[in-house]
């Protein structure tokens, strides 16, 4: 977790009370991150008990005047404008992945030419990785963003890995969100390597199981008149232009639409709007991919609406994607 570095920056710069921020699966470390920056430095530290999606949801507007620095766990900055100065601790990964590593070699069989991603905890990974496939016969391609390191994607963005000229996409990291982005955006062939239970999996029918859903939430939206329009008030998710357009598209389409601000999109919050008949999310992408099952109403990406009006194909069908440096307003 990087204490040493988080210790000198708050003494060197006097810092009386520190915010800290962890993603879901850090927050256990919390009290004792706490207790020990507090035996070393005297600051007062305040925790961030809300949920923490990403660097696009940093706490500064809600710390802002409370504290002089925040230290944030678990991801890697984004060009964005924060309120408080921000310390970020990537906190890589421990696994071990050379056991997995040999694995994948049967997977890339036919394959010469492999692009390499994965997210933030498993960056320091990448050129071991590297070198292991170069040394077994393999070309190896790190793409990038302006919004990303090198080799690294988002859950709402795959800058990095547009255009690629590869035969095959190697994802490292846990989950199917991130692969299934990875396999919708280059339409490559995709493997997810998960070091955390040794799988190696193909996204070919996850990404057609997960298509369907999303074909058939467009086809229930195409009987909806009424539409609400999430914006999420977290700096990194905040597109209201993007909303006032949907807007404006619906109205033209002879469809009542509402922009509704909220910080945390969930089933609950959107509870007191069931007289609408479908809702737009502009805020994080994955809201709409990840947790449909748990809306009564089809939550659809702007690029779904899309479909729905008869201006996007559904063979050309797409992820949503937030591109940081080009900020919307």
């Amino acid at each position: 977790m990087d204490l040493d570095k988080v210790i000198r920056k708050i003494n060197s710069i006097d810092a009386k009370s520190v915010g800290l921020q962890f993603p879901e699966g850090l927050k256990m470390q919390a009290t004792k991150i706490a207790r020990k920056i507090e035996e070393e430095t005297g600051a007062i530290v305040i925790i961030s008990g809300d949920p923490c999606f990403g660097a696009c949801d940093v706490s500064d507007w809600k710390m802002k005047g409370s504290v002089d620095l925040i230290v944030h766990y678990g991801h890697t900055p984004l060009p964005l404008k924060y309120e408080v100065p921000t310390l970020f601790i990537e906190a890589f990964s421990k696994i071990d992945i050379k056991k997995d590593l040999e694995k994948s070699l049967e997977y890339l069989k036919g394959y010469s030419r492999i692009g390499l991603v994965t997210t933030t905890q498993h960056l320091h990974l990448l050129n071991e990785t590297r070198d292991f496939l170069e040394d077994n016969g393999k070309e190896v391609i790190l793409g990038s963003s302006p919004s990303t390191r090198k080799g690294q994607v988002l859950g709402c963005n795959f800058s990095s890995i547009k255009d690629l000229e590869v035969d095959v996409i190697l994802f490292i990291g846990s989950g199917n969100f991130h692969p299934l982005g990875i396999k919708l955006f280059s339409n490559a062939k995709v493997l997810a390597l998960d070091p955390y239970n040794s799988e190696i999996r193909s996204m070919d029918e996850f990404a057609d199981r997960i298509l369907r859903i999303r074909f058939a939430r467009i086809t229930k939206a195409r009987s909806a008149k009424k539409w609400g329009i999430l914006v999420s008030s977290k700096e990194g998710q905040y597109r209201m232009m993007l909303a006032k357009e949907i807007k404006k598209t619906l109205e033209d389409a002879k469809m009542e639409s509402y922009i509704i601000l909220v910080d945390n999109v969930t089933p609950d919050a959107l509870l007191p709007y069931m007289e609408l008949d479908a809702f737009v999310v502009s805020a994080c992408p994955r809201i709409a991919i990840d947790d449909s099952q748990m809306y009564k109403k089809p939550l659809l990406t702007p690029q779904e609406l899309e479909i729905v009006l008869n201006k996007r194909e559904w063979e050309n069908y797409q992820l949503d994607e937030i591109l940081f440096h080009e900020r919307y307003q």
